[in-house]
Order: structure tokens, then C-alpha cells, then sequence
């Protein structure tokens, strides 16, 4: 079943677990979504940026949700950069979308962000924002703490945008991390008090399982999977590859003497399994098994 986001965050804040929201980026990456959240009986998110063809994957959620009825699934906008790229995955079928203006000054960021809800939620569509700003892994030890949300502003912010869920920065980072993730649980735990909407966090993968599951505990509702989980699929990919023998020659000939359609297929589904456990891993850690 395909549903706006916040009826997922809605029921995770009340009942105080997470659900994981997995970026895709093949047919392959949208079924171990399906396959993970079934076999756990959980609810999922699965996003998408505007670097993948949305149009496809919206397409693929669809059919996959009739195959598996009983997951409950919202497809959501990953870090949309702008108003038409928001509106480009409400007509392709989002039932979320999230908007980050997270470098913008605050009124600015607000103003953004109050057309976006408008426009969004006029046709069912649930959206998410950023206040302070995740970075990126390389930069990690330069950015960290100046992009820290601030607890003066949160409140604010939620009630001047009417955003259906807030993504905080409270040191997670986005990518590899240089460095060790370095999370501040207080900050976490005063947002979660002064902000009424569930709270999301980016960045989680390679922030370790202790740090992902007391964020949790301190009260996040969403937490956002990519690195980690592509990292998973090249993984199991590069392994079937080697185990098979040499298959390109030093100028990149193909070599392999089998049925290439075959071994290409499996070599695929392998990448399928990785993520698909790894997906597992993470929704049971946040919670959300036997959640849907």
C-alpha cells in the first residue's frame, strides 16, 4: 500500500521506533525495498533523488506494491533542490517530497518552504525540510558544528512552514566519513521535546549502530540509508565477479565463455541480496520490524 509519508513518521513518534528510509537507484534496489519490508513485516520509505529517472522508479513502486500488498510504502523526494523538481515528483506519483534549503538564511529557507507545503499538501503529498545542514564526510571535521540546528529556531521553523516532518543536523554527515561521527544526544533529545512533528536524520550511513540506535531512543522517526547500502550492492557484485575467474582480458575484452546474459543477471540479484540484508539489518536495529 502506497501512502503519504507522515502516516508512517506519525505512527513511528507515537510508538518510538524509526523507520528507514532506503535511497534506490535500479529496478533491482526498489525490489530487496519490497522484499526487506515484507519479510520483516515493516513499513519503509524509499527515496529517490532527482539524479535518478523518477518517472521510472515511480513506476516500479507501483507495480511492486501490488505484488506485495501488505507493505505499507511511501516513495519520497530525496533533498529536492527546488519548487519544479518538487512538483516533477508529486506528477510522478511521490507521496512525499523533501525540500532542502538548509543553506539558505532562515526566513529564506521558511519562504521556500511554505510554497512547497502549500502546493504539496493541497493534493495529499506529506513534506519534509532541513533547519541547520548536514555536510558532507570528506568536510566533516570543518563542518560539523557549524551546521548544527538550532534549538531557538526549531519550534519556529516547524510552525511557520507546517512541515509534516523536520530533518535536524546534530552531526551526522552525508557520504564516507573522515573522521569519527561524533553525534550530540543532547541537542537530539531537547529538539525532540521542542519540535511536535517526527524528526528525521541524514546521513546515517557509516554513523555506527550504538550511535544510529540511541538516536532512536532520543527521538528520531526517519533515518536516511544510501552509502551504505550501494556500498552493499557493489560489494556482493565485486565478490560473484571475482569468484568466477577472469572474465576481461588487460585491453577489457570480454572473456568469459559461459552465458554472459546469465552471469550478468546473477551478478545483479547478488547486488540485490547485499542491500536487501543489509536493509534488514537496519530496519530490525530501528524498530521497525513487525511495525507495518
Amino acid at each position: 500500500m502506497l501512502v503519504s509519508m507522515d502516516k508512517l513518521l506519525n505512527k513511528s513518534k507515537k510508538e518510538k521506533y524509526a523507520v528507514a528510509s532506503a535511497n534506490v537507484f535500479s529496478d533491482r534496489s526498489v525490489k530487496a525495498c519490497f522484499e526487506a519490508a515484507n519479510n520483516l513485516n515493516a513499513p519503509i520509505i524509499i527515496s529517490a533523488t532527482s539524479y535518478v529517472p523518477m518517472e521510472e522508479i515511480a513506476l516500479l513502486v507501483n507495480y511492486y506494491k501490488d505484488k506485495y500488498e501488505n507493505v505499507s510504502v511511501s516513495l519520497n523526494l530525496d533533498h529536492g533542490s527546488d519548487f519544479d523538481v518538487a512538483m516533477r515528483a508529486i506528477r510522478c506519483g511521490f507521496t512525499s517530497v523533501m525540500i532542502d534549503k538548509s543553506t539558505l538564511e532562515f526566513e529564506e529557507n521558511v519562504r521556500y518552504v511554505k510554497e512547497v507545503v502549500k502546493a504539496a499538501n493541497a493534493v495529499g503529498v506529506s513534506v519534509e525540510a532541513e533547519l541547520g545542514h548536514v555536510g558532507k564526510g570528506f568536510e566533516y571535521d570543518e563542518t560539523r558544528d557549524s551546521g548544527l540546528t538550532r534549538t531557538d529556531e526549531a519550534f519556529d521553523y516547524v510552525k511557520k512552514t507546517e512541515v509534516d516532518a523536520l530533518a535536524v543536523a546534530v552531526g551526522t554527515s552525508h557520504g564516507v566519513y573522515k573522521g569519527v561521527p561524533n553525534l550530540d544526544f543532547d541537542l537530539l533529545n531537547d529538539l525532540s521535546n521542542i519540535v511536535n512533528v517526527p524528526l528525521v536524520l541524514h546521513g546515517g550511513s557509516g554513523t555506527g549502530d550504538d550511535k544510529l540506535k540511541k538516536a532512536v531512543q532520543c527521538g528520531i522517526q526517519k533515518v536516511n540509508l544510501s552509502t551504505d547500502l550501494s556500498g552493499a550492492y557493489i560489494s556482493s557484485c565485486s565478490k560473484y565477479i571475482k569468484e568466477a575467474g577472469e572474465i576481461i582480458d588487460k585491453d577489457f575484452n570480454v572473456t568469459y565463455k559461459g552465458n554472459r546474459t546469465v552471469f550478468t543477471n546473477t551478478c545483479l540479484d547478488m547486488g540485490l541480496n547485499g542491500y536487501r540484508d543489509l536493509l534488514s539489518h537496519y530496519i530490525e536495529l530501528f524498530g521497525g520490524k513487525g511495525k507495518a
